[in-house]
């Protein structure tokens, strides 16, 4: 919390006069990142120039506009609209509170980590706000050709934690389905870190024997085995100074994970055929799709390797749970692909693409798009193009049995705002039997 001396905190009373306006503003100066102060009706008594700029307002016209209408366009605080709003928050706790929230600027929208700190009077009544802003770059709120792309809840949630995690040298767990972006995730990760400048050292765990794991990632010496014509590096040593994200951790053969959790521990280890010992400081990101704790009570995945790559384990939605991020992750896959011609969905392809269940994940859909586009060769992608099994089924006998859940359906789909997710939460069906049904009825 802040404690500003009493010529500050006089700005906040009603009869709040010109000189410590000017002190309040000088002191918000000092801070290089976007900064106000807002009183306890989310209006804006003090804005620094970084905020101005980040919104493209000249001189003082945001004092005395509402917060939620600069950021947001919003005619209601943040928590009336649908996101989470800190100021609550921090008005009971009385310490300071982040949220993740898209704020609308001259660029287009952006994801921004806001940081909201209470101010006290004397008798430790919460009086005032001061709001800081700090643009994350680690993903964007709009299509680009690189990156991780998304604004869908699941996707902030996940971005939150991993601009959390990024900075720190905690050992990060990515787990989710396979095709959601686990590598993109650890990109991400590495070039939010302290170590942006140091190489990413990607491990794919899949398919590799304890032998050639071994030598992949400790690497060997000339004449260690039969082929070793040459002393090479390993991954591991590769990474020095950098991030060693190891893909399908899962995948580790079992006799392996005990070299591995040593790794990990000490950062020394011996190339095969060796008697040196090698060092290596590098980051430790891990990613899997499959249930380690469950492996674990197995006994196929060592409890002690489990807990010491998983000091900070983030979860990665799948592309059925953000629904709302297809046309945007569609565009911006369209725009990764190679090639000079620009490709874009038509909105019947899009209606197709967004009742598939996508059990693929974002690497399913970018297969879909890269076979579609070989035949728009005006450059749209309508539904003929995609795949016969993507979108409504033809043909489906619907039992009677089930006519008026249907048409309960239809009009519970054409009332409700939200997205395909939201809506099978409310009628309390799984997002699989929701898409199903939907298809039925020819949507």
């Amino acid at each position: 919390m802040y404690s500003l001396p009493v010529l500050v905190m006089s700005a906040f009373s009603a009869s709040a006069n010109q000189p410590a306006i000017l002190a309040l503003v000088s002191y918000l100066e000092h801070d290089v990142h976007p900064s106000i102060v807002l009183d306890t009706d989310y209006n804006i008594l003090a804005a620094n120039a970084a905020y101005r700029r980040q919104f493209g307002i000249n001189d003082n016209a945001p004092l005395g506009e509402k917060c939620h209408r600069v950021s947001h366009h919003y005619a209601v605080p943040c928590d009336q609209a649908g996101e989470h709003c800190p100021m609550r928050k921090a008005w009971d706790s009385k310490v300071p509170e982040r949220v993740l929230h898209i704020h609308h600027t001259p660029r287009g929208p952006e994801h921004v980590d806001v940081e909201l700190r209470p101010i006290l009077d004397e008798q430790g009544r919460v009086v005032a706000f001061v709001e800081r802003l700090n643009t994350v770059t680690l993903a964007s709120a709009q299509p680009q050709q690189q990156g991780l792309v998304g604004r869908a809840p699941a996707f902030k949630t996940a971005l939150a934690s991993l601009q959390r995690a990024a900075p720190a040298q905690i050992p990060v767990l990515l787990q989710g389905e396979s095709g959601t972006g686990k590598e993109l995730f650890a990109r991400a990760l590495h070039l939010g870190s302290l170590r942006a400048n140091g190489p990413l050292v990607v491990v794919d765990c899949t398919g590799l024997t304890e032998s050639l794991f071994e030598s992949e990632l400790f690497g060997y010496e000339k004449g260690a085995f039969t082929g070793a014509t040459q002393r090479k590096i390993g991954l591991a040593e590769a990474a020095h100074g950098g991030t060693l994200f190891l893909d399908e951790i899962g995948e580790v053969p079992l006799a392996m994970q005990v070299k591995l959790l040593r790794l990990i521990e000490s950062g020394s280890f011996r190339p095969v055929g060796s008697l040196r010992t090698v060092h290596s400081d590098f980051r430790l990101v891990s990613a899997t799709h499959k249930p380690l704790k469950e492996m674990v009570a197995a006994g196929t995945f060592r409890e002690d390797l489990y807990y010491r790559i998983s000091g900070f384990p983030i979860r990665l939605p799948a592309l059925r749970e953000r629904v709302e991020d297809l046309p945007m992750l569609a565009e911006s896959l369209l725009k990764r692909m190679a090639g000079a011609q620009s490709t874009t969905l038509t909105a019947q392809a899009q209606q197709r693409l967004s009742l598939h269940p996508f059990p693929g994940n974002i690497r399913e859909l970018r297969n879909i798009l890269e076979r579609a586009r070989l035949f728009a060769d005006d450059g749209l992608i309508r539904p003929e193009h995609l795949p016969h099994d993507i979108g409504p089924l033809q043909n489906v006998a619907t039992p009677r049995r089930s006519r008026n859940e249907l048409g309960e359906l239809a009009l519970a789909l054409e009332q409700f705002q939200g997205s395909r997710s939201e809506l099978a939460q409310h009628l309390g069906l799984s997002e699989r039997t929701l898409y199903r049904r939907l298809r039925e009825l020819g949507l």
